[in-house]
Protein backbone atom coordinates (compact mmCIF):
# COMPACT_ATOMS: atom_id res chain seq x y z
CA UNK A 1 0.00 0.00 0.00
CA UNK A 2 1.39 3.39 -0.85
CA UNK A 3 1.73 5.92 2.22
CA UNK A 4 0.02 9.37 1.60
CA UNK A 5 2.64 11.67 2.05
CA UNK A 6 5.62 9.74 0.07
CA UNK A 7 5.47 11.93 -3.07
CA UNK A 8 6.45 15.37 -1.35
CA UNK A 9 9.80 15.18 -2.55
CA UNK A 10 11.26 18.51 -2.24
CA UNK A 11 11.91 19.11 -5.89
CA UNK A 12 15.85 18.98 -6.25
CA UNK A 13 17.44 17.15 -8.22
CA UNK A 14 17.90 14.04 -5.84
CA UNK A 15 16.57 12.84 -2.42
CA UNK A 16 17.52 14.96 -0.15
CA UNK A 17 18.95 13.24 2.98
CA UNK A 18 20.16 14.25 6.27
CA UNK A 19 22.16 11.85 8.36
CA UNK A 20 21.48 11.90 11.91
CA UNK A 21 24.30 10.11 13.89
CA UNK A 22 27.77 10.20 12.00
CA UNK A 23 29.67 7.07 14.59
CA UNK A 24 30.58 3.88 13.23
CA UNK A 25 27.50 2.88 11.18
CA UNK A 26 26.27 6.26 10.53
CA UNK A 27 29.19 6.88 8.75
CA UNK A 28 28.70 3.41 6.45
CA UNK A 29 25.28 5.18 5.77
CA UNK A 30 26.92 8.41 4.75
CA UNK A 31 29.24 7.36 2.20
CA UNK A 32 26.91 4.65 1.01
CA UNK A 33 24.41 7.80 0.56
CA UNK A 34 26.91 10.11 -1.15
CA UNK A 35 28.19 7.62 -3.27
CA UNK A 36 24.36 7.17 -4.24
CA UNK A 37 23.06 8.51 -7.38
CA UNK A 38 20.03 10.36 -6.98
CA UNK A 39 20.74 10.80 -3.19
CA UNK A 40 22.52 14.09 -1.76
CA UNK A 41 22.86 14.38 1.75
CA UNK A 42 22.50 17.75 2.55
CA UNK A 43 23.46 17.58 6.23
CA UNK A 44 24.55 15.66 9.42
CA UNK A 45 24.35 15.96 12.90
CA UNK A 46 26.32 14.19 15.50
CA UNK A 47 27.16 15.83 18.95
CA UNK A 48 30.79 14.19 18.64
CA UNK A 49 32.99 17.13 16.81
CA UNK A 50 35.20 14.44 15.14
CA UNK A 51 32.56 12.64 13.69
CA UNK A 52 31.01 16.20 12.48
CA UNK A 53 34.48 16.53 10.95
CA UNK A 54 34.25 12.75 9.01
CA UNK A 55 30.88 14.25 7.45
CA UNK A 56 32.49 17.11 6.64
CA UNK A 57 35.24 15.33 4.66
CA UNK A 58 33.09 13.04 2.98
CA UNK A 59 31.44 16.68 1.11
CA UNK A 60 28.48 17.19 3.70
CA UNK A 61 28.26 21.08 3.34
CA UNK A 62 26.66 21.20 7.04
CA UNK A 63 26.70 19.75 9.79
CA UNK A 64 24.88 20.11 13.61
CA UNK A 65 25.55 19.33 16.66
CA UNK A 66 22.10 18.25 17.81
CA UNK A 67 19.64 16.11 15.26
CA UNK A 68 16.79 18.31 16.34
CA UNK A 69 18.41 21.35 15.19
CA UNK A 70 19.20 19.87 11.61
CA UNK A 71 15.68 18.55 11.40
CA UNK A 72 14.15 22.50 12.12
CA UNK A 73 16.41 23.75 9.78
CA UNK A 74 16.42 21.46 6.78
CA UNK A 75 14.12 20.64 3.97
CA UNK A 76 14.68 16.79 3.94
CA UNK A 77 12.89 14.01 2.25
CA UNK A 78 14.48 11.40 4.48
CA UNK A 79 16.93 10.78 7.23
CA UNK A 80 19.08 8.06 8.56
CA UNK A 81 18.69 7.47 12.20
CA UNK A 82 22.16 6.10 13.31
CA UNK A 83 21.70 7.23 16.65
CA UNK A 84 22.20 5.22 19.98
CA UNK A 85 18.94 2.91 20.51
CA UNK A 86 17.59 4.99 23.37
CA UNK A 87 17.39 8.25 20.75
CA UNK A 88 15.30 6.17 18.45
CA UNK A 89 11.71 6.75 19.28
CA UNK A 90 12.50 10.68 19.74
CA UNK A 91 14.14 11.48 16.51
CA UNK A 92 11.85 9.37 14.57
CA UNK A 93 9.23 11.90 16.64
CA UNK A 94 11.12 14.57 15.22
CA UNK A 95 11.16 13.59 11.71
CA UNK A 96 7.53 12.87 11.80
CA UNK A 97 7.08 16.74 12.98
CA UNK A 98 8.78 17.81 9.96
CA UNK A 99 7.30 15.18 7.56
CA UNK A 100 10.43 13.19 6.91
CA UNK A 101 11.11 9.63 6.35
CA UNK A 102 13.47 7.70 8.27
CA UNK A 103 15.52 4.73 7.53
CA UNK A 104 16.28 3.80 11.29
CA UNK A 105 19.63 1.59 12.32
CA UNK A 106 18.83 -1.56 14.01
CA UNK A 107 16.94 -2.18 16.35
CA UNK A 108 14.13 -0.19 15.78
CA UNK A 109 13.85 0.63 19.24
CA UNK A 110 14.72 -0.53 22.97
CA UNK A 111 11.22 -2.63 23.37
CA UNK A 112 7.89 -3.09 21.56
CA UNK A 113 6.31 -0.85 23.63
CA UNK A 114 8.89 2.00 22.61
CA UNK A 115 8.11 0.69 19.21
CA UNK A 116 4.57 0.93 19.33
CA UNK A 117 4.84 4.73 20.22
CA UNK A 118 6.96 5.55 17.54
CA UNK A 119 5.28 3.65 14.79
CA UNK A 120 2.25 5.02 15.57
CA UNK A 121 3.67 8.49 15.32
CA UNK A 122 5.02 7.73 12.29
CA UNK A 123 1.40 6.57 10.82
CA UNK A 124 -0.18 9.74 12.22
CA UNK A 125 2.56 11.56 10.26
CA UNK A 126 2.41 9.76 7.36
CA UNK A 127 6.19 9.30 6.78
CA UNK A 128 7.80 5.58 6.16
CA UNK A 129 9.76 3.70 8.32
CA UNK A 130 12.54 1.25 7.10
CA UNK A 131 14.86 -0.50 9.32
CA UNK A 132 18.77 -1.67 8.77
CA UNK A 133 18.44 -5.88 9.20
CA UNK A 134 21.05 -6.43 6.60
CA UNK A 135 21.59 -10.21 6.70
CA UNK A 136 19.33 -11.00 4.01
CA UNK A 137 21.16 -8.62 1.93
CA UNK A 138 24.20 -10.45 2.25
CA UNK A 139 25.04 -12.91 -1.11
CA UNK A 140 26.01 -16.00 1.18
CA UNK A 141 22.89 -15.56 3.07
CA UNK A 142 20.44 -14.77 -0.24
CA UNK A 143 22.47 -17.77 -1.92
CA UNK A 144 21.11 -19.88 1.33
CA UNK A 145 17.21 -18.82 0.70
CA UNK A 146 17.65 -19.69 -2.80
CA UNK A 147 18.81 -22.82 -2.27
CA UNK A 148 16.16 -23.28 0.26
CA UNK A 149 13.42 -21.86 -1.71
CA UNK A 150 14.28 -24.12 -5.16
CA UNK A 151 13.68 -26.90 -2.90
CA UNK A 152 16.97 -28.21 -2.95
CA UNK A 153 17.51 -30.27 0.29
CA UNK A 154 13.74 -30.48 0.69
CA UNK A 155 11.93 -30.08 4.28
CA UNK A 156 14.58 -29.09 7.09
CA UNK A 157 13.71 -30.34 10.26
CA UNK A 158 16.77 -28.18 12.11
CA UNK A 159 18.73 -25.23 11.37
CA UNK A 160 21.24 -23.48 13.20
CA UNK A 161 22.44 -19.65 13.09
CA UNK A 162 25.57 -17.75 15.38
CA UNK A 163 26.69 -14.65 15.43
CA UNK A 164 29.60 -13.09 16.69
CA UNK A 165 32.01 -10.50 16.99
CA UNK A 166 33.51 -8.66 20.24
CA UNK A 167 31.73 -5.30 20.12
CA UNK A 168 31.59 -2.98 22.23
CA UNK A 169 34.76 -3.29 23.82
CA UNK A 170 36.98 -4.23 20.67
CA UNK A 171 40.46 -6.09 20.56
CA UNK A 172 42.91 -5.71 23.33
CA UNK A 173 44.87 -3.67 24.42
CA UNK A 174 42.23 -0.93 24.72
CA UNK A 175 43.51 2.19 22.56
CA UNK A 176 40.39 4.41 24.19
CA UNK A 177 37.32 3.69 26.36
CA UNK A 178 34.77 2.69 24.29
CA UNK A 179 30.87 4.51 24.26
CA UNK A 180 29.21 4.16 27.69
CA UNK A 181 25.88 3.37 25.97
CA UNK A 182 26.14 -0.22 24.12
CA UNK A 183 27.42 -1.38 27.92
CA UNK A 184 24.56 -0.41 29.46
CA UNK A 185 21.26 -2.20 28.92
CA UNK A 186 18.76 0.78 29.73
CA UNK A 187 20.29 2.68 26.78
CA UNK A 188 21.06 0.04 24.17
CA UNK A 189 18.01 -2.36 25.19
CA UNK A 190 20.01 -5.26 25.86
CA UNK A 191 23.46 -7.27 25.29
CA UNK A 192 24.25 -9.32 22.52
CA UNK A 193 20.54 -10.69 21.83
CA UNK A 194 19.67 -6.56 20.91
CA UNK A 195 23.21 -6.15 18.95
CA UNK A 196 23.26 -9.38 16.86
CA UNK A 197 20.43 -11.75 17.74
CA UNK A 198 17.78 -9.09 16.13
CA UNK A 199 19.71 -9.43 12.90
CA UNK A 200 19.25 -13.86 13.42
CA UNK A 201 15.72 -13.05 13.92
CA UNK A 202 15.02 -11.06 11.09
CA UNK A 203 16.66 -13.50 8.45
CA UNK A 204 15.02 -16.56 9.95
CA UNK A 205 11.63 -15.08 9.64
CA UNK A 206 12.78 -14.02 6.39
CA UNK A 207 13.45 -17.74 5.53
CA UNK A 208 11.05 -19.72 7.54
CA UNK A 209 8.23 -17.15 8.64
CA UNK A 210 6.63 -16.56 11.83
CA UNK A 211 8.80 -17.93 14.64
CA UNK A 212 7.79 -18.99 18.26
CA UNK A 213 10.55 -18.92 20.82
CA UNK A 214 10.82 -21.92 22.90
CA UNK A 215 13.45 -21.66 25.17
CA UNK A 216 16.54 -18.93 26.03
CA UNK A 217 19.79 -18.91 28.47
CA UNK A 218 21.73 -15.77 28.38
CA UNK A 219 25.22 -15.96 29.86
CA UNK A 220 28.18 -13.44 30.62
CA UNK A 221 31.71 -14.20 30.24
CA UNK A 222 33.17 -10.36 31.11
CA UNK A 223 31.52 -8.71 34.63
CA UNK A 224 29.11 -6.78 32.64
CA UNK A 225 25.48 -5.67 33.29
CA UNK A 226 23.98 -7.37 29.83
CA UNK A 227 24.34 -10.38 28.60
CA UNK A 228 27.58 -10.65 25.94
CA UNK A 229 26.03 -14.13 25.09
CA UNK A 230 22.59 -15.64 24.36
CA UNK A 231 21.18 -19.10 23.03
CA UNK A 232 17.84 -19.38 21.99
CA UNK A 233 15.53 -22.47 20.95
CA UNK A 234 13.10 -21.41 18.38
CA UNK A 235 10.50 -23.16 16.26
CA UNK A 236 8.82 -22.21 12.86
CA UNK A 237 5.69 -23.49 13.33
CA UNK A 238 4.92 -23.04 9.10
CA UNK A 239 7.77 -25.23 7.77
CA UNK A 240 8.18 -27.25 10.95
CA UNK A 241 11.65 -26.35 11.46
CA UNK A 242 13.76 -26.42 15.19
CA UNK A 243 16.05 -23.88 14.77
CA UNK A 244 19.12 -22.94 17.92
CA UNK A 245 20.80 -19.19 17.71
CA UNK A 246 23.58 -18.36 19.50
CA UNK A 247 25.03 -14.65 19.24
CA UNK A 248 27.95 -13.28 21.55
CA UNK A 249 30.03 -10.13 21.83
CA UNK A 250 32.60 -12.21 23.59
CA UNK A 251 35.09 -13.10 20.44
CA UNK A 252 37.78 -10.91 19.22
CA UNK A 253 37.03 -11.03 14.97
CA UNK A 254 39.22 -12.15 12.82
CA UNK A 255 38.24 -10.14 9.71
CA UNK A 256 37.99 -10.66 6.95
CA UNK A 257 36.74 -14.42 8.48
CA UNK A 258 32.61 -14.21 8.38
CA UNK A 259 31.23 -14.41 11.55
CA UNK A 260 28.58 -15.59 10.84
CA UNK A 261 27.03 -19.08 10.51
CA UNK A 262 23.55 -20.59 9.23
CA UNK A 263 23.20 -24.15 8.32
CA UNK A 264 19.84 -25.93 7.44
CA UNK A 265 20.09 -29.39 7.67
CA UNK A 266 17.60 -31.04 5.24
CA UNK A 267 16.25 -34.09 4.74
CA UNK A 268 17.88 -34.41 1.42
CA UNK A 269 21.32 -32.40 2.15
CA UNK A 270 22.72 -29.40 4.13
CA UNK A 271 22.74 -25.89 2.74
CA UNK A 272 25.36 -23.65 4.54
CA UNK A 273 25.85 -20.02 4.02
CA UNK A 274 29.80 -20.78 4.10
CA UNK A 275 29.31 -22.49 0.60
CA UNK A 276 27.68 -19.17 -0.92
CA UNK A 277 30.37 -16.46 -0.05
CA UNK A 278 31.58 -14.47 -3.51
CA UNK A 279 34.59 -15.50 -5.48
CA UNK A 280 37.66 -14.27 -4.22
CA UNK A 281 35.78 -13.02 -1.13
CA UNK A 282 38.70 -13.95 1.24
CA UNK A 283 41.56 -11.69 -0.60
CA UNK A 284 39.86 -9.07 -1.91
CA UNK A 285 38.87 -8.34 1.86
CA UNK A 286 42.36 -9.16 3.38
CA UNK A 287 43.55 -6.64 0.44
CA UNK A 288 40.54 -3.98 1.98
CA UNK A 289 41.47 -4.51 5.40
CA UNK A 290 45.19 -3.83 4.82
CA UNK A 291 44.16 -0.65 3.60
CA UNK A 292 42.42 0.28 6.01
CA UNK A 293 45.28 -0.17 8.54
CA UNK A 294 47.58 2.06 6.13
CA UNK A 295 44.82 4.89 6.39
CA UNK A 296 44.86 4.41 9.83
CA UNK A 297 48.77 5.34 9.86
CA UNK A 298 48.75 7.63 7.46
CA UNK A 299 45.76 9.61 8.73
CA UNK A 300 43.61 9.27 5.75
CA UNK A 301 39.40 7.93 6.20
CA UNK A 302 39.56 4.18 5.85
CA UNK A 303 37.39 2.88 2.85
CA UNK A 304 33.99 2.08 4.55
CA UNK A 305 33.13 -0.56 1.61
CA UNK A 306 35.98 -3.17 2.65
CA UNK A 307 35.55 -5.58 3.21
CA UNK A 308 33.07 -5.15 0.92
CA UNK A 309 30.89 -8.05 1.51
CA UNK A 310 29.58 -6.88 4.70
CA UNK A 311 29.11 -3.13 3.89
CA UNK A 312 27.46 -3.51 0.52
CA UNK A 313 25.06 -5.22 2.21
CA UNK A 314 24.09 -2.04 3.93
CA UNK A 315 24.68 0.03 0.54
CA UNK A 316 21.85 -2.42 -0.72
CA UNK A 317 18.95 -2.01 1.78
CA UNK A 318 19.62 1.99 1.65
CA UNK A 319 19.01 1.80 -1.89
CA UNK A 320 16.33 -0.04 -1.72
CA UNK A 321 14.60 2.18 0.78
CA UNK A 322 15.05 5.07 -1.31
CA UNK A 323 13.41 3.17 -4.39
CA UNK A 324 10.67 2.45 -1.78
CA UNK A 325 10.40 6.38 -0.75
CA UNK A 326 11.08 7.76 -4.37
CA UNK A 327 8.30 5.20 -5.38
CA UNK A 328 5.47 6.19 -2.71
CA UNK A 329 5.64 2.31 -1.59
CA UNK A 330 6.17 0.87 1.28
CA UNK A 331 9.82 -0.07 2.68
CA UNK A 332 11.18 -4.03 2.26
CA UNK A 333 11.94 -3.95 5.39
CA UNK A 334 9.48 -1.76 7.61
CA UNK A 335 8.68 -0.90 11.08
CA UNK A 336 6.56 -3.72 11.36
CA UNK A 337 9.43 -6.09 10.37
CA UNK A 338 11.74 -4.40 12.98
CA UNK A 339 9.09 -4.68 15.65
CA UNK A 340 8.48 -8.31 15.26
CA UNK A 341 12.12 -9.10 16.12
CA UNK A 342 11.84 -6.98 19.07
CA UNK A 343 8.77 -8.99 20.47
CA UNK A 344 11.24 -12.31 19.50
CA UNK A 345 13.96 -10.98 22.13
CA UNK A 346 11.42 -9.80 24.42
CA UNK A 347 10.25 -13.23 24.87
CA UNK A 348 13.41 -14.84 24.88
CA UNK A 349 14.47 -12.26 27.72
CA UNK A 350 11.51 -13.54 29.75
CA UNK A 351 12.28 -17.64 29.10
CA UNK A 352 15.86 -16.89 30.15
CA UNK A 353 14.63 -15.01 33.41
CA UNK A 354 12.50 -17.63 34.11
CA UNK A 355 14.85 -20.31 33.48
CA UNK A 356 17.39 -18.37 35.98
CA UNK A 357 14.89 -18.26 38.35
CA UNK A 358 13.96 -21.64 38.84
CA UNK A 359 17.80 -22.40 38.61
CA UNK A 360 17.92 -20.17 41.98
CA UNK A 361 15.44 -22.29 43.64
CA UNK A 362 16.68 -25.22 45.62
CA UNK A 363 14.94 -28.36 43.30
CA UNK A 364 12.49 -25.64 42.27
CA UNK A 365 10.25 -26.52 45.90
CA UNK A 366 9.82 -24.13 48.84
CA UNK A 367 11.02 -25.88 52.19
CA UNK A 368 8.33 -26.65 54.04
CA UNK A 369 6.90 -25.30 57.22
CA UNK A 370 6.74 -28.25 60.08
CA UNK A 371 4.42 -27.88 63.33
CA UNK A 372 6.19 -28.42 66.25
Amino acid sequence: MALPLLNRLTGSTGLSLGVLGVGNIGSVHLKSAVSMSGVEVVAAADAVPENRTRAERAGVSRTYDDYGTLLESEELDAAVVALPPFLHADAVERAAEAGVDVFVEKPLARSTEEADRLLETAREAGIAVGVDHTLRYQPDMAGVKDAYDEGSVGHVPYASITRLNDHPLGRPPAGEAPPEWPMDPDAAGGGSLFELGIHCFDVLEWLFGDLEIRDAAMGRTLDTEAEDAATVLVEAPETGTTITLHCGTYQWEQLPEVNTRLRLEGVTGTISNQDHLPENFYAGAAKSALSNVASRLTGDEPDVFGPTFYLQAHYDAFADFCTAVREGEQPPIDGADGRRTLALAERAYELAADREEADAAPDGLETPEVSP
